[in-house]
């Protein structure tokens, strides 16, 4: 517990300080208000990372996990047509999540899908690597894909914040479905 919660410090002092070293943050608008916002942003997602009981992976480490053939399972919980089949991180499989956090299971904001279809995709193993991420740090749908794997007993999970919006921001290659 105690290296999760030095990787989430690590992660929200590393949010504020990108957020500030940036030179078009320090251009635009009131740095201030700004910074207010960009803590809203990074106090969220610890809180939701403290309360789902996942790890966080950056976008840097991901790729490096990729390309080292480090055995996973990507899940992309953004909308199938309206984002995974435009672009996503090379070999993501698909699952909607609902944006809000999901308490209880409801499959009507699962575009159908039932608990059990997710546990048929995450699979046996419940050591199993499981990266799941959305659209930017902001959204929730890789919060909820997280939680709902540790829920169901998956104890390697992680959630990749910076979704496919940093994934591009990074210039690396993403897939688009046939």
């Amino acid at each position: 517990m105690h290296a999760l919660t030095w990787s989430l410090k690590v992660l929200v002092v590393g949010l504020l300080i990108s957020c500030l070293s940036s030179p078009a943050f320090a251009l635009f608008g009131n740095k201030f208000e700004k910074e207010v916002e960009t803590e809203a942003v990074a106090i969220k997602l610890l809180r939701e990372v403290q309360s789902g009981g996942y790890k966080v992976v950056t976008t840097h480490e991901l790729k490096q996990w990729i390309d080292s053939g480090k055995e996973m399972l990507i899940v992309d919980a953004m909308p199938y047509g309206a984002s995974y089949k435009k672009g996503h991180i090379p070999g993501a499989v698909q699952f909607l999540f609902p944006i809000p956090e999901m308490e209880q299971w409801d499959s009507t904001k699962t575009a159908g899908k039932t608990r059990q279809d997710y546990v048929n995709l995450l699979g046996p193993d419940k050591d199993r690597r499981i990266v799941i991420y959305c659209g930017f740090t902001k959204c929730g749908r890789s919060h909820n894909g997280a939680m709902w794997a540790v829920k169901l007993g998956y104890r390697n999970v992680y959630r990749y914040p910076g979704g496919i919006f940093a994934w591009k921001g990074a210039k690396y290659p993403v897939e688009k479905a046939e």
